[in-house]
């Protein structure tokens, strides 16, 4: 055997494995990649809020506006928020009591909708 031919042969297995190494690692990568996108997307499964703040009531008043009362340590407090600004309108002697969140049912809305017309 030749000295250019026993050279040659460990040098395309080598480049087979660094190959198949790379596409596995690509893989690997592409498969983080995804569980991160799953994850953002996915309600409950993402970064959990800081446990000291929480909405404790909302109240649409517009199509980009909307009063909440959102409670801070234990502190209430009632805010205005838009697409631009969040404004704080006051700051609750009382606290809310913490129910669950409502959102207003679809018939129930179709049917005002209606009535208007």
């Amino acid at each position: 055997m030749s000295p250019a031919l026993a050279s040659s042969a460990p040098a395309g297995s080598t480049a087979g494995a660094l190959g198949s190494s790379l596409l596995a690692l690509l893989i690997v990568i592409g498969l983080i990649l995804a569980l991160a996108w799953i994850v953002r997307r996915m309600p409950g499964l993402g970064p959990r809020g800081h446990s000291a703040l929480k909405i404790v009531a909302t109240l649409p008043v517009g199509m980009k506006e909307r009063v909440m009362v959102i409670e801070v340590g234990d502190r209430q407090l009632l805010i205005g928020v838009t697409g631009e600004q969040i404004t704080l309108l006051e700051r609750l002697e009382q606290p809310l009591p913490e129910g669950p969140m409502q959102k207003p049912d679809f018939a129930g809305v179709l049917e005002r909708i209606k009535a208007k017309k």
